[in-house]
């Protein structure tokens, strides 16, 4: 599985420290390497009431949330958005 980021979550991670970006990249691989194991824990899971389909949700640390999508066609995990459990909804 590869992992794309889109242009918002590029963005969305240039603004966390240093460390917490080290943090986020490391859990985004941990995902990939693990995405069946994590579906099953609440780590990870869809969101219901997206407008596109299959948007999952990856739980990064306590305050972090990753937001990406699973391109079926090329398997593409591709990151939607990066932030803090207040803002990124």
């Amino acid at each position: 599985m590869n992992v794309r980021y889109s242009d918002k979550s590029v963005k969305d991670l240039k603004s966390f420290s240093h460390p917490d970006r080290v943090l986020i990249v490391k859990k985004i691989h941990y995902l990939v390497e693990n995405f069946e194991q994590l579906k099953i824990t609440k780590k990870v899971t869809e969101l219901k009431g997206s407008e596109f389909d299959a948007v999952y949700r990856f739980v990064v640390a306590k305050k972090i949330r990753v937001l990406f999508r699973i391109e079926e066609d090329e398997i593409v995990l591709l990151i939607l958005r990066v932030g803090s459990r207040k803002n990124i909804y």
